[in-house]
């Protein structure tokens, strides 16, 4: 089908669906046509990423914590690197904090990347090296939420479960709430749950977060009406940024005396003693009378 063609048909898609919906708000008809809609755009515009081609309860794992807060050109240049050199539960269990923070460097929020470690121990050792398909037993594990438990067990397991995160609630926001501000994701819930697609939900939340992905280029950032939207605080001079800086330093120079640290980043004093507090209360480095560490 040539560009032309496609845009006309979806073009007269979303014609059907605003008659619709201006008819009876979130009716089968609107809802029909939405899927149309999103599942049309998904045939044309797929995007191609490695998680997306093996969806091993592993891969997919990696991937939902790699993704949380992270744009997914960043996590696509990370991805492969990291299933290679740990390329299972069991491996991960087992590799050493400088491997994992080595490979993990670009990604940011290195709490995630212990998290996933941690993740990996406990599929190890309480699960026998399978991970569970429960919601309510993944949302125990670190760094696992209810969105990043239900996002698991569709992508790897294919279960109609309905979740939201910032590209579906984007979609929705724009198609069943588009004048409205403060939207709720309780106000989303329902339609969200309404609209999987119950023989393949895989699919259809790949072709939502692609649909989502074209919207924030087209028409702006639509999760600004969402009344969970919070802009994210600036990472220049951030203690997130010292913290990457401290990780660094211990990776080029892997034991480094305590004292001079500050001088090296340039940082406060007090507050780089602070932050390698903090680094080492959550397991990211090792202080050895003085000479720091990665685990």
């Amino acid at each position: 089908m040539t560009t032309f063609f496609y845009q006309e048909q979806h073009q007269r898609l979303l014609q059907q669906f605003w008659v619709a919906q201006a008819k009876a708000p979130a009716s089968p008809a609107a809802l029909a046509t939405f899927r149309a809609i999103i599942l049309h755009y998904y045939q044309h515009h797929e995007r191609d990423f490695a998680w997306r081609r093996i969806t091993t309860p592993y891969y997919v794992t990696v991937s939902e914590i790699m993704l949380q807060q992270t744009q997914t050109f960043r996590v696509a240049g990370k991805f492969e690197a990291f299933v290679e050199a740990f390329p299972d539960f069991a491996t991960l269990a087992s590799a050493s904090t400088t491997d994992i923070i080595r490979l993990w460097k670009g990604l940011g929020y290195n709490r995630r990347a212990l998290a996933l470690q941690k993740i990996a121990e406990r599929v190890m050792t309480e699960h026998n090296g399978v991970l569970p398909n429960d919601i309510t037993i993944l949302e125990t594990f670190p760094h696992i939420g209810k969105a990043t438990a239900r996002s698991i067990v569709t992508y790897a397991f294919n279960m109609p479960i309905a979740f939201i995160e910032t590209n579906v609630r984007t979609v929705f926001i724009y198609f069943f709430f588009k004048n409205q501000t403060a939207v709720t994701d309780a106000m989303l819930e329902p339609l969200v749950a309404a609209a999987v697609d119950q023989a393949d939900p895989r699919a259809w939340y790949y072709a939502l977060m692609d649909y989502g992905v074209m919207l924030k280029k087209t028409v702006g950032n639509v999760s600004r009406l969402s009344a969970h939207y919070a802009k994210q605080s600036a990472f220049e001079g951030s203690d997130r940024q010292i913290r990457g800086m401290i990780l660094q330093t211990l990776l080029d120079q892997p034991e480094t005396p305590v004292k001079i640290l500050p001088a090296l980043l340039d940082k406060d004093p007090e507050r780089v003693k602070k932050i390698v507090h903090d680094l080492e209360r959550e397991g990211f480095i090792k202080d050895k009378n003085g000479i720091l560490e990665l685990p």
